[in-house]
């Protein structure tokens, strides 16, 4: 059973989180009507000729409507709502309406393909130059200082480690996996096996062996501290996310690797010391646009002579990470609060411009990040029931099914990539 076919009084115990107030209440006045008018005719005008149907309860069909009715389809349950909310709110209000219930896929991820493959055209060119005087600003609250970071880090990381645990795999790596092919399509049974190689990967990169010294920036639930100590490593991990650290320790501890790992709740930029590794996964991303160089500078710091540094990063193209830089987001919002895409070429800049590093080794895998983001959804979606007792309502489990669509949709069609490179010093022999 779909969560958007679960019934809301399925889930009378789960409690109502108080991250999405907004959606409560729709949007209304003088000017919310006028934005809702202004965003029907342009939502009508945008998909009229993309590869997907947009259904409303009064029959009326626009879109490709030859189409036939198993491909991406978007169903408008209550129209009103859907464009006061799209209309007030752009594409936070597209993000809000889909929680709410304004409008339903029978596949929400071929469907928000479709709007990931013509993002660059569903706005008419002419008010893609108003961007800036519409979009939402990025709240001050939500920007990476040293006092926000942890709450941000908490918004997300924190919401429950047995939540975490329903959809990821037996190593609770939340991140790409990397598979040995993709044909034919991974499915669960890979994925496991598929996480410890991109583990292993990164620690090939960056060299650990018995003695290595290795600092991990971000713990997960520490499946890298694990696999790294079991190379002979001497590994120190940081992380901001008081749940994720507690059942890192108990993992660490569970197969007696405590004298080898050591696990901080701190901040990246305040480590001390010298490690001949630095590796770090997805956790860049956390960073900040206005904290990259100092991102960079820490590993700099702390990276001993002939250290080598691996990174794992979700990035976007370049243009798109420029155009959009600035923008306020549903998912900024919802799910990473003062989350930043950076590219890779951006990266190479800031590592250029602000240390002594250089990149050796690019490996862009975006694909696997698709096929990843399949499985977690799949094992989300057949688990609603547990979602409920651990205290999630539905409007909760739309937002993370939207979460998890989104960004498959972004991998599978280009517009997310993720990539695993490799830093040493630019002197011979660094």
């Amino acid at each position: 059973m779909s969560i958007e076919s679960h019934p809301t009084s399925d889930c009378a115990s789960a409690q109502h989180l108080p991250f999405y107030p907004d959606v409560e209440l729709v949007p209304t006045g003088i000017r919310a009507g006028i934005a809702a008018a202004v965003a029907h005719r342009l939502f009508d005008r945008a998909v009229r000729d993309l590869p997907i149907r947009v259904e409303y309860p009064d029959g009326t069909v626009i879109g490709r409507t030859a189409l036939p009715t198993d491909q991406p389809r978007l169903i408008v349950h209550r129209p009103d709502h859907f464009f006061a909310r799209l209309g007030s709110g752009g594409l936070i209000g597209f993000g809000e309406s889909y929680m709410a219930g304004d409008w339903s896929a029978p596949d929400l991820t071929a469907t928000m393909t479709v709007f990931a493959q013509h993002v660059d055209t569903l706005v008419p060119t002419p008010l893609q130059h108003l961007r800036r005087l519409y979009v939402a600003k990025h709240p001050a609250a939500q920007r990476n200082s040293e006092s926000n970071t942890r709450g941000n880090i908490a918004r997300h990381y924190d919401l429950s480690n047995d939540f975490f645990a329903l959809f990821l795999d037996e190593t609770l790596t939340y991140s790409s996996a990397l598979f040995p092919t993709l044909s034919p399509r991974p499915q669960w049974s890979d994925l496991a096996a598929a996480q410890r190689a991109k583990i292993d990967r990164l620690l090939d990169l960056a060299g650990v062996g018995p003695g290595t010294r290795v600092l991990e920036i971000g713990t997960g639930w520490g499946e890298l501290a694990l696999r790294a100590a079991q190379r002979g490593a001497a590994v120190r991990s940081v992380t901001l996310s008081v749940q994720q650290r507690a059942q890192a320790l108990e993992r660490v501890a569970a197969v007696g690797l405590a004298d080898r790992v050591t696990i901080d709740l701190l901040d990246y930029r305040h480590v001390e010391g010298s490690y001949d590794a630095v590796v770090s996964v997805e956790m860049i991303e956390a960073v900040g646009y206005e904290y990259l160089d100092t991102y960079f500078r820490t590993i700099d710091r702390l990276l001993a002579p002939g250290g080598r540094v691996a990174i794992q990063s979700i990035t976007m193209p370049h243009h798109r990470m420029v155009a959009t830089r600035d923008t306020y987001t549903w998912v900024q919002k919802y799910i990473f609060p003062g989350g930043f895409l950076p590219s890779t070429r951006l990266l190479g800049e800031v590592v250029a411009r602000s240390t002594g590093l250089v990149v050796r080794d690019q490996l862009s895998m975006g694909e696997h990040y698709a096929h990843t983001l399949r499985l977690w959804q799949q094992r989300f979606d057949s688990r609603p029931d547990r979602v409920c007792e651990l205290g999630f309502d539905p409007m909760f489990r739309r937002m993370w099914r939207l979460y998890l669509a989104h960004a498959e949709a972004g991998f599978r069609c280009g517009y997310l990539d993720v990539q695993q490179l490799l830093l040493t010093r630019t002197e011979p022999g660094g």
